[in-house]
Parts: structure tokens; C-alpha cells; sequence
């Protein structure tokens, strides 16, 4: 159902060579310059020495795990020829689909109701697919929003389906800007879509009504329609909250045909109760789908992100299903592309670099990263099992062969094997469930593989290492919490709920499970589904499973799986960057650190090279921002971090420029990512990195070594803006401050070193070239802050500029009046000797 493309060894072989030649380069080169210091500026050499050398670690942890790239490509006839035969049932897996909103005023309820209506929309089996949307905000207004989507999705669904239309979100699919006539022969499809344009917009009409409403609470607080309060009046104190709209048991669309389950979740908060964030509340939907439907796969979408293309959980499935890889794989994750983002890119908004050059590289070790959204799982990874143990055939049997022979020809081998088939992490037992008891295993997944209630009857006849693995099963209570359907539904091999469930019992399971209390004292959020610790809880929740022995896998299919809207304010960009470097500083300082997790585990030193290059790349915003300071302190001073420039030292720097040039032209070759792609992912590196990754750094300290905690923002999304609206709009933040004082410091050093060659003479041009090139490095990186920094009208906060100029000034006239790096006299001075001295 798919197969692995290699990368053409005409393209892979030179890159690798590179590498190395790189490497050798980088060496001699650092040797040079520990080696020959400049003895008038020697504290400028020592900083820039050990900024260059963090530099090269920083390299090597991000260019390694890149050695052995990978790209893979699904087919789904096969898909369908196997599981979807003519005259049989359908045999797909079920899918459960989280949506998390937090806050529906900065996450707008019409882009959510697209996500939702795309999902439901999905080209996959109605009855396999189950829609749960978590409202961590408990807001009557995302209520309602789903209440209008349901409706509205009894004649979207039809639609979509009769026409194969795409992308199935109605906002994106009636702005496309291209032929939509096109391929489509149906003579009514003109007729039914100027229709159904008309249905959405009044079905938006009704959202932005729900909206202005929402903009004026009431003294009392909201109040449903049948008169009671809304339970979620105080968002810090509300019990929990299920209502499911559409399903088996619910409306049918205007076809008379059955629509996909679609469930609002709203987990309960109590004051004194930590709810965890995103990670919590993804954690009470995997609790709430297991005891409503169970499925064994489940797509984790952020509300922004719309299935873009309507066959993407097929594709996962290629890969999921797959009757051998498949058992292995704790996700598949799909990358990540956006709408709504102008032609150039200015803010490195698509991260094409990350999704096209260093996904791929992990895809050829142990696996892609998990990036928050776009993730199909495998739901037993998430329950923190290990991947089934592979049972393997010893060579040899020992019936005739002296017992020490054992050790050589697979008897021990045997026995170690055995001893991992009979129970596994937390008592899963995969080969020998058959001999437990008679209902030890499941049919289709129709029956737990045993009943709790029914391990003691069956001990008799059992010799203790047995006994104490069936007793083992007491303590799932004690690692799932205190719900005996959820707890049966971890033993369902294949997923689905026990025969006999009734609905009404199943929800108020469902209620009991996302309390604010059912975590306690359990191990949900240490070990099993979303990790906590950390802000940015998708990187600890797949580093987890790497280290368990996990795979994953990078699906990249033609058409792109899903799409969402980035932030292209540059302030807005920022604090998105932040965030995400906050949480790579919380890891670093935890204790699932990648430098010191889990050794003698099962996660392969490549990968763990990249995890560590994930948890530590906020720290190279110290030299970085020592290093763009430098050139303008050289220009100021007069002085430079190399002593002479000499023949030996040109070779060396045109040596490791031409490695670094060549390096990134073969892999933007094998990647096929484009120049223009590239360099804005070099810019916005150095952008944030001496703004938003610095005070990623500083947070972090605080937060874990002081105890100050740093809220993060959650990133608004785009409604109905205009196009790019958002590019030229400004926003105060301290964030603004060090790159515009780095600016303004390097234009104020060059300004200052050509007037003083120009005072000089033209013998002094030639030092000056390379500490002008140093400081033109400098602007040109920063130059699309400095354009967003500007604006369409001239908009900059004055505050921004009032403290950069303030902060660049008194550091230019310290270093102009008090020259560190001037020798002190020693002799007599002019004033005490006079002429004659």
C-alpha cells in the first residue's frame, strides 16, 4: 500500500561527501582561530571564538540527522482492493478527529466551523468517522457554532460528495480563484453550487450573529434556550460539559443518508485544579472517545487546520494498516501548509526548510517529530504500550545438543523472546492472550480480551509468573483512573465498544472522565497520552514514544493532507516563535531531557541528535546575539577579531564559505525547496533568534528555577480580513527591541568606519572590508525585520524607537569614549614633559 522512494544516489553521494569536507573544514578552521589571537581586541576574539564554536555544535545537531532522507509514496486503489471489497463489509479502522479550541474571540467560530465541516465532509466510511471538538474556553458561543455547523452539514456533506469537491471547508473552497467547472460534467453542478454559495453565506450571517452576541454578556451571565444558566458562565468553574449532535442517532442530511458523529467536549474546571493546558484537554478527549467510540486511530487537527485534502486519513491509513509496518507505527504525521500568506514569505511563515528538508531526514531514521496538528495516531502508543516484539525463529533447536549450545544457536534468544510475548509494558499481552481463559481475545473487536472482574476466577492452574501478570491488571486502575469502561476499552485490540453498551450510560461515563479530579494520582500526562511539562507538549508526547521504540512516519501526499492560517504579523510571528522556544527551555531544564533520557532505551542516536537539536536551539540566541553585536564594536573601535588577514587565513575563510554554500545548494537539490524559501529561513533564524528565542531563554530560567510563570498567548487567527491585512499592521512588544538596537548599531558602525577610512586615508580600506562585510551580513538578515519594522505607513511604535536609538547610542559612545582595547601608557605624557620631553 506504499513503498520508500530513495533520494538518487547522484544527488545524496555529493551532499554527503560535503558534508564531511565540511566538517574537516570547520576543524582546521576553529584551529586557526584558537590558535592566532588578536592580542589588541582579545576579549572581542575569545567572544567571537566561542560563538563560532557553538556555532559548529549547533551545525552538527542539526545537520546529521539529515544524513539518510527519505520520502515515501502511498497507493490507495490498494487500500480499497483490500479493505473495501465489493459484496463485503467495509473493513477500513475507525478514526476518531480531535479539534481543541481555547478561546473562540481570538480563534473565530467560522473558521472552526470549517474545520469541522471539512472533516465531516471527509472522504472516509460515515459510520468510521467520530468528531470531537474540545472547548477549553466552555463558550455557550462555540456551542451554538457547532449547532448551526451540524445543521449546516446535512446539505454541505451531500454536496461535496455528489461533486467531489476540494478542499471540503465551504470558506476556502468558494475563494479559490481557478476554474471550478473544470473536470466537473454534471449538468446541475452550476445550479447546486451558486445554491449551496447562497446556503453558506447565510449560514455566516447566522455565525457573525452569534458572534455580536457574544460580544455582550450579560450581568446574569448566558442563558440557553430552555431557560437554564449555561454551565460554563465562569470558565474556571464549570462542571464538564458533552452534547452530541450528529451520528447514528442524529439528524441524517437532506439525502436521508447517516452523517459522521460530531460531539462538543468541555472538560470540567475546578478552582485548585490543574488543568493543564492544550496537553489536558487533548488528554479528557482521548478519555471521551474511548468510552463513546473507541476508535484505534485518532487525527489530532488544531482548529485552524481544515482537511485540505478530502483522501488524507486514507493515507495515513496506507501506512497504519499495513498488516506487518503498521503494528510499529505510533503516528503519521503529515506536514503542515498554509493559506492566506504572502508570495514572498517575508516571516518564514511556511517553514518549508523544517517540513521539506529536516522532516524528511528523520523520516529515513526513526521518524518524523510530532508537530502539534496533523497527526494520525495509533491509540494503544498513546496509552503508553510498548510496540508489539516481533517474534523471530531461532536457528537451531536444542533436543539433541548439549544445554550450553543454547547460548550460541538462539536458546537464550528463545527465552528472552518468550518472556516479551508473554507480557509486555502494563500487561498487554500480544501473543500469549490466547491462553489466558477462553475469552482472553477479541472477535473484530467486539469483546474486551478479558473482563477485570472475571482475573481472579481464572487463576487457578497457573504457576506465580503467570498469576502476577493477570493480577498486574488491578493496577490499570491505579495507571488509567477509577473508570472500569475506560479501562476495558484499553484491552480492546482492535478497538470498537463491548457489545450491549447503552448510549445513555456511555455518556455518563464520558462525563466521569473528563472531571477535574480523574487525573490524580494516575499517570496521564507522566507516561500516558499528552505529556505535561512543557508548553510545547507535542515534542515531549513523540519523544516519549521514540523512546519506547516507536515509529513514525512523514506522509506528503501530492495534494496537501491539511492546511491552516499562520500569523504574518510580524509581532503576532514572534510570540509564536516564543512560545515554542519557551517550551524547548522547559524540556532542556526537565527531566525527559533528550541530553540524559532514557540511554539504553530504544531511541536511535540520530534521533535523539535531533530531539537534543530541538530542546537546545534557543540557547544560540546568546552568540547570535553576541556575534551581530561584534561588527558594529570592530567598526567603532577600530579594532577586529582576526589579527591579520594573511594568505593562510583568506584559505580557510573561502575554504568553510564555499563548504557552507555547497552544503546548502545539494540539499536544496534533493529537497527540491527553492532558493527564495531558503533564505528567508536564514533570515527569520537570525530574527528570532536575537528576539524571541532570547527571551524564550529567560523565561524558561525563570519560570522553572524561580517559579515565575510566563502565560502563553494564543495566536489569533485570520477571520475575513483583507488579503495580507494583517502584514503591515504593528504591534508593540519588547520583543521589537534588540534586533532594532542590532540594526541601528551596525548602520551607525558603518557609517562611523567609512568616515573614519575616508579621514584616514585609502590605506585603511582594506582592513575595513571584511569588518564592513561582517556588519552587511548583519543588516541583510535582519533586513525583513527592519522592512516589517517600517510598515506600509510609516507605523512604528515611537516606544520602539525611542529605546533602540536610546540603548544603540549610549553603547556606541562607551565604546568610542572608553576604548577597552587601547594599551595604557606607560612613558611620560606630552602635557608633563613638554617639547622638549
Amino acid at each position: 500500500m506504499w513503498r520508500k522512494i530513495p533520494i538518487p544516489s547522484s544527488k545524496i553521494s555529493p551532499y554527503r561527501i560535503v558534508i564531511v569536507l565540511r566538517l574537516f573544514i570547520l576543524a582546521f578552521f576553529l584551529r586557526f582561530r584558537i590558535l592566532t589571537p588578536a592580542n589588541d581586541a582579545y576579549p572581542l576574539w575569545l567572544i567571537s571564538v566561542i560563538c563560532e564554536t557553538w556555532f559548529a555544535f549547533s551545525w552538527i545537531l542539526d545537520q546529521f540527522p539529515k544524513w539518510c532522507p527519505t520520502t515515501r509514496e502511498t497507493y490507495l486503489d490498494r487500500l480499497s482492493m483490500r479493505f473495501e471489497r465489493e459484496g463485503e463489509p467495509n473493513r477500513l479502522a475507525p478514526v476518531d478527529v480531535y479539534v481543541s479550541t481555547v478561546d473562540p474571540l481570538k480563534e473565530p467560530p467560522i473558521i472552526t466551523a470549517n474545520t469541522v465541516l471539512s472533516i465531516l465532509a471527509v472522504d472516509y466510511p460515515v459510520d468510521k468517522v467520530s468528531c470531537y471538538v474540545s472547548d477549553d474556553g466552555a463558550s455557550m458561543l462555540l456551542f451554538d457554532t457547532l449547532s448551526e455547523t451540524a445543521e449546516f452539514a446535512r446539505v454541505w456533506v451531500p454536496f461535496c460528495k455528489k461533486y467531489s469537491v476540494e478542499p471540503r471547508a465551504p470558506e476556502f473552497y468558494f475563494s479559490q480563484k481557478i476554474d471550478y467547472l473544470k473536470d466537473k460534467v454534471l449538468p446541475t453542478f452550476v445550479k447546486d453550487r451558486r445554491a449551496m454559495k447562497r446556503e453558506y453565506e447565510e449560514f455566516k450571517v447566522r455565525i457573525n450573529a452569534l458572534v455580536a452576541k457574544a460580544q455582550k454578556k450579560p450581568e446574569d451571565g448566558w442563558v440557553m434556550q430552555d431557560g437554564t444558566p449555561w454551565p460554563g458562565n465562569n470558565t474556571r468553574d464549570h462542571p464538564g460539559m458533552i452534547q452530541v449532535y450528529l451520528g447514528s442517532e442524529g439528524a441524517l442530511d437532506v439525502e436521508g443518508k447517516e452523517l459522521p458523529r460530531l460531539v462538543y467536549v468541555s472538560r470540567e474546571k475546578r478552582p485548585g485544579y490543574q488543568h493543564h493546558k492544550k496537553a489536558g484537554a487533548m488528554n479528557a478527549m482521548v478519555r471521551v472517545s474511548a468510552v463513546l467510540t473507541n476508535a484505534p486511530f485518532m487525527l489530532n487537527l488544531d482548529c485552524d487546520h481544515y482537511i485540505n485534502n478530502s483522501k488524507a486519513i486514507r493515507e495515513a491509513m496506507c501506512f497504519l494498516m499495513d498488516p506487518q509496518f503498521g503494528k510499529k507505527l505510533c503516528y503519521v504525521q503529515f506536514p503542515q501548509r498554509f493559506d492566506g500568506i504572502d508570495r514572498h514569505d517575508r516571516y518564514a511563515n511556511r517553514n518549508i526548510v523544517f517540513f521539506d528538508i529536516n522532516m524528511k531526514g528523520l523520516d529515513g531514521i526513526q521518524g518524523p517529530v510530532y508537530v502539534g496538528t496533523g497527526c494520525v495516531f495509533n491509540r494503544p502508543a498513546l496509552y503508553g504500550y510498548d510496540p508489539p516484539v516481533s517474534e523471530k525463529r531461532p536457528k537451531m533447536t536444542c533436543d539433541c545438543w548439549p544445554s550450553w549450545c543454547c547460548c550460541c544457536c538462539g536458546g537464550s534468544r528463545k527465552s528472552k523472546s518468550k518472556k516479551k510475548g508473554e507480557r509486555s509494558l502494563l500487561g498487554r499481552l500480544y501473543p500469549k492472550k490466547k491462553k489466558m481463559m477462553g475469552k482472553s481475545y477479541m472477535k473484530k473487536g467486539s469483546e474486551p480480551m478479558f473482563e477485570l472482574e472475571d482475573i481472579e476466577e481464572g487463576l487457578e492452574g497457573y504457576d506465580e509468573l503467570e498469576k502476577s501478570s493477570l493480577m498486574s491488571q488491578k493496577n490499570f486502575e491505579k495507571r488509567f483512573g477509577q473508570s472500569p469502561v475506560f479501562i476495558a476499552s484499553t484491552l480492546m485490540e482492535d478497538g470498537g465498544l463491548p457489545e450491549g453498551t447503552n448510549q445513555a450510560s456511555l455518556i455518563k461515563e464520558a462525563i466521569h472522565v473528563i472531571s477535574c479530579g480523574y487525573e490524580e494520582k494516575t499517570e496521564w500526562g507522566k507516561e500516558i497520552g499528552w505529556i505535561y511539562g512543557s508548553v510545547t507538549e507535542d515534542i515531549l508526547t513523540g519523544f516519549k514514544m521514540h523512546c519506547r521504540g516507536w515509529k513514525s512516519v512523514y506522509c506528503m501526499p501530492k495534494r496537501a493532507a491539511f492546511k491552516g492560517s499562520a500569523p504574518i504579523n510580524l509581532s503576532d510571528r514572534l510570540h509564536q516563535v516564543l512560545r515554542w522556544a519557551l517550551g524547548s527551555v522547559e524540556i532542556f531544564l526537565s527531566r525527559h531531557c533528550p541530553l540524559w533520557y532514557a540511554y539504553g532505551g530504544k531511541l536511535k542516536w540520530l534521533e535523539r541528535l535531533a530531539y537534543i537539536n530541538t530542546i537546545v536551539y534557543p540557547f544560540t540566541s546568546i552568540p547570535l546575539l553576541a556575534y551581530c553585536t561584534i561588527p558594529a564594536v570592530c567598526l567603532l573601535t577600530g579594532k577586529f577579531i582576526i589579527p591579520t588577514l594573511t594568505n593562510l587565513a583568506s584559505v580557510y575563510f573561502m575554504a568553510l564559505f564555499l563548504s557552507i554554500i555547497v552544503t546548502g545548494v545539494l540539499e536544496l537539490r534533493w529537497s527540491g525547496v527553492s532558493i527564495e524559501d531558503w533564505w528567508r529561513n536564514e533570515q527569520f533564524w537570525v530574527i528570532g533568534g536575537v528576539s524571541a528565542h532570547l527571551f524564550a531563554v529567560f523565561q524558561g530560567l525563570l519560570k522553572v528555577l524561580a517559579g515565575v510563570d510566563t502565560n502563553f498567548t494564543v495566536t489569533s487567527k485570520a477571520a475575513e480580513d483583507a488579503e495580507f491585512g494583517e502584514l503591515y499592521l504593528f504591534k508593540w512588544t519588547t520583543l521589537l527591541i534588540p534586533p532594532t538596537t542590532l540594526i541601528i548599531m551596525n548602520m551607525v558602525g558603518v557609517v562611523a568606519g567609512v568616515s573614519d577610512a575616508i579621514n584616514n586615508g585609502y590605506g585603511s580600506w582594506g582592513p575595513l572590508f571584511g569588518k564592513l562585510f561582517f556588519a552587511f551580513w548583519v543588516i541583510v538578515h535582519l533586513y525583513p525585520f527592519l522592512k516589517g519594522l517600517m510598515g506600509r505607513q510609516n507605523r512604528t511604535p515611537t516606544i520602539v524607537v525611542l529605546w533602540s536609538v536610546l540603548l544603540a547610542s549610549i553603547f556606541s559612545l562607551i565604546w568610542v569614549r572608553i576604548d577597552p582595547f587601547l594599551p595604557k601608557q606607560s612613558g611620560p605624557t606630552l602635557k608633563q614633559c613638554g617639547v622638549e620631553c
